[in-house]
């Protein structure tokens, strides 16, 4: 069986394909394609309330060449889901329907809780007993979750991400907002560790040389982080090999990590490289064998 996710974001746009296998209730998910494009519709959305007539063309000649894609792969089944940007644009309903009418395909507009609750599909097979903050941030919206004994009984979704931080939309109301939700929650269920979501901090443990499977302290992040504010654009894409779209998010988007962890009082973080996509898929291969399941691994 192949299924394949497509995660619209404020940043960027992810298509991954993936084979399943199972084996006596052991599925595995090896992903056989992998393509991102960077549409940047939280630049639009953030500053004026609309996508740009550009990127809308662009973006349906995006879907046009997934769809072709998922043809020649034979994907059984399919998921697309639009986060943050597509939530706030006005233009909204109008590209959903023209979507719909050129290209045959359905996008789900997610809101934040349920964003949470398909990246906590698959969040969950790399925590042991300690209790956890989870931390995703993306280029529109920053999810937090509390995890005590590997279950999630806390969440909350804010309208804040890397894109939004950069451009300064944000406000010292929603910072405090933030802060206190988590230092309640930190208080009341002894957070011990956080686990990291999202492209960028994904970037920042490699970057600090970290092997998979291995935590990363909050120094190190800082480091990191401070290492590349003090870095030229240019070197960044050059030096650091950064994206053109991560270089100038990924320093904001370090700020809400380190701001997380602080208020929590956490000094370490794991990161799993999992994600929105990867929740995507496991909700599919759920949605058609229902029956009890253990993922035991993501590739």
């Amino acid at each position: 069986m192949k299924l394949a996710a497509i995660d619209i974001g404020s940043n960027a746009v992810r298509c991954q394909i993936s084979s399943v296998l199972n084996q006596n209730g052991n599925v595995f998910f090896k992903k056989v394609e992998y393509v991102r494009y960077a549409i940047r519709f939280g630049e639009d959305v953030f500053n004026t309330g609309y996508i740009s007539d550009v990127k809308v063309e662009k973006f349906i000649k995006l879907l046009q060449a997934f769809q072709l894609l998922l043809d020649v792969h034979d994907v059984d089944h399919y998921m697309i889901c639009a986060t943050s940007a597509m939530r706030s644009s006005i233009n909204a309903p109008e590209i959903l329907e023209r979507v719909r009418q050129e290209v045959g395909m359905e996008i789900q507009v997610i809101d934040g809780e349920t964003e949470a609750d398909l990246i906590n599909k698959v969040i969950f097979n790399f925590l042991d007993e300690r209790n956890y903050l989870h931390i995703d941030v993306g280029g529109g919206s920053t999810e937090f979750n509390i995890y005590v004994n590997r279950e999630k009984i806390a969440s909350q979704s804010f309208e804040q991400g890397s894109i939004r931080h950069m451009h300064g939309r944000d406000s010292e109301v929603l910072w405090n907002t933030m802060r206190s939700w988590i230092e309640t929650n930190s208080r009341k269920h002894h957070l011990s560790r956080a686990v990291g979501t999202g492209g960028n901090i994904n970037k920042i443990y490699e970057i600090a040389g970290k092997s998979a499977g291995k935590p990363i302290f909050r120094k190190q992040i800082e480091e990191v982080a401070s290492q590349i504010a003090n870095t030229s654009m240019e070197d960044r894409i050059t030096k650091l090999m950064l994206n053109p779209d991560r270089a100038d998010v990924i320093v904001p988007a370090s700020e809400i990590y380190l701001s997380a962890m602080k208020w929590a009082k956490l000094e370490s973080m794991i990161v799993p490289n999992v994600g929105l996509k990867d929740g995507m898929l496991y909700s599919l291969y759920e949605r058609y064998h229902p029956e009890r399941f253990v993922i035991t691994k993501i590739s």
